[in-house]
């Protein structure tokens, strides 16, 4: 049965302007004094004060409105640096400013694409009209390198008018990043699941409290016993434990600013290369407490990792490891609420089969069962979920992405029973969704994808992306989606 899907008449697309400033550090490469910085230093200080003032002033002017708190981020980057000239007296406002700059370059975090959405309710929805809804809307802003953030942007759904994504305001803002929380029994799994858990290790684990800051790692290492301090291997153990320790982290925001405005950057150094595909969903626990949570893929480069990310408000965002065998690739999504008491997500353990997996904590997690594996010849490839289930009447909802000839990406869907979402009750044997016409070309071609839909008033909403570049919307009638699927029978034992 074909299903009818209605074009929602929005493209998003990615904006070269929304940039933030960070810290640059020229490579040292080989100088006079062996320093490029401390070269950079010696020349800046070279320049009369009038030159520098002049540049002060140009510079303020010219980048001062594209980015808060603009003075205090050249000052930080100037007291970054400024202990090469040793012992000087305090640094001129305008001699201060010239030095921050020199080490401060701009990203423009989606220079390249924007795509992957994820939706999930705003939690801000007021001065709405009755029946209307705002989403909050999670991005893969892909910029320089090839390197992933997490954007957001909002937008309105109208019984009348449909979808429409609101303003995306200016300047950008960067969250600020502080250590993280651990307990001890979490980051002894993590460990474990790593293939770290050893006679260092443990020592170190037991010296930690039952619960610490990623700081008080330094306090457990020096306990280490001397015997295994000077083992030859015993650095390389101290290095992974120390990165694994601030690989929790938080971000946090001014509530002042709005959600289009807020960006979440590479902060550990197991996500240097990008935070990719996050995967957003409003999680009500047993007592109806509600907050945000989201998977995101963590890349350095070489290795990926699933992570998850909690928010009370999406203002403060706490980051987190995950553990366990069924956290070791891309592509989770969790449930929204616990089912008996025990949490779900969706996985791809084995990178071509979509799986269910189940956790006690949300943190460290288990693989239960392969859901689905890619039997028609449009998902011939791979499978695997867009975003986390949504729960009908009549079963959790899961959208799907499937793989074909010609690295083709499509998008299909399945039913999960309400009680045992490890059984299946129905799915499309045809794509919901795939590249068609104009939609076939872009970054990464033949690619329809998305993170998340969301249903309101009877009616599915799938912001997707286009060639891993842009973002559009479509809607299906929840009904007609789930009378289109194909019954399927439980296995028999």
């Amino acid at each position: 049965m074909t299903v009818e899907l209605t074009d929602a008449g929005v493209e998003l697309e990615p904006d070269a302007s929304r940039v933030i400033a960070r810290l640059f550090l020229p490579g040292e490469g080989y100088t006079r004094t062996g320093s490029r910085a401390g070269d950079i230093m010696d020349r800046i200080e070279s320049v009369p004060p009038d030159r520098l003032g002049a540049a002060a002033q140009r510079i303020l002017a010219e980048f001062g409105p594209r980015h808060e708190g603009f003075v205090e981020l050249l000052r930080r980057h100037a007291a970054t640096v400024a202990f090469r000239a040793g012992e000087v007296p305090t640094m001129d406002p305008d001699r201060e400013i010239v030095l921050g700059a020199a080490f401060t370059a701009e990203h423009s975090v989606e220079a390249a694409a924007l795509c992957n959405p994820s939706a999930v309710r705003h939690p801000d929805q007021s001065g709405l009209a009755p029946r209307q809804l705002r989403l909050a809307v999670a991005l893969r802003a892909i910029g320089e390198g090839h390197v992933s953030s997490i954007a957001f942007a909002t937008a309105v759904i109208d019984p009348v008018a449909g979808w429409s994504f609101e303003g995306r305001p200016l300047p950008l803002v960067a969250a600020t990043v502080s250590e993280g929380d651990w307990t001890r029994a979490h980051f002894r799994a993590a460990l474990e699941s790593e293939g770290r858990l050893n006679e260092v290790s443990g020592a170190i684990v037991r010296a930690l409290p039952a619960a610490f800051r990623s700081s008080q790692i330094e306090t457990a290492i020096s306990a280490v016993p001397i015997e295994l301090a000077q083992r030859h291997d015993t650095r390389e153990d101290l290095d992974v434990i120390r990165a694994m320790a601030w690989s929790a982290y938080r971000a946090g925001f001014e509530p002042s600013s709005s959600l289009g405005q807020r960006v979440l950057l590479p902060a550990a150094s197991d996500e240097t290369n990008g935070m990719e595909d996050a995967r957003f969903v409003l999680f009500t626990h047993p007592d109806g407490r509600t907050e945000y949570r989201a998977t995101y893929t963590a890349y350095n480069g070489h290795e990926i990792a699933p992570r998850l990310i909690v928010s009370p408000d999406l203002v403060d965002f706490a980051v987190h490891r995950l553990s366990g065998p069924a956290a070791r690739n891309k592509g989770m999504a969790l449930f929204p609420r616990p089912i008996g008491g025990t949490m779900f997500a969706l996985t791809r353990t084995d990178g071509e089969n979509t799986s269910i997996a189940r956790s006690s904590d949300g943190l460290s997690w288990a693989d239960i069962a392969v859901l689905h594996r890619p039997d028609e010849l449009w998902e011939i490839v791979q499978t695997g979920n867009c975003g986390s289930p949504i729960e009908t009447p009549d079963g959790w909802l899961v959208l799907l992405h499937g793989v074909g000839p010609m690295r083709q990406y499509s998008i299909g869907a399945m039913l999960l029973d309400l009680d045992d979402p490890t059984i299946v009750r129905g799915r499309l044997t045809e794509p919901l969704l795939k590249p068609l016409g104009h939609q076939r070309e872009g970054y990464v071609p033949n690619v329809v994808y998305s993170c998340g839909a969301v249903e309101h008033n009877g009616t599915i909403w799938l912001p997707y992306g286009i060639g891993d570049q842009r973002i559009r919307v479509v809607s299906v009638a929840l009904d007609a989606l789930l009378a289109a699927m194909t019954p399927v029978q439980p296995a028999t034992p």
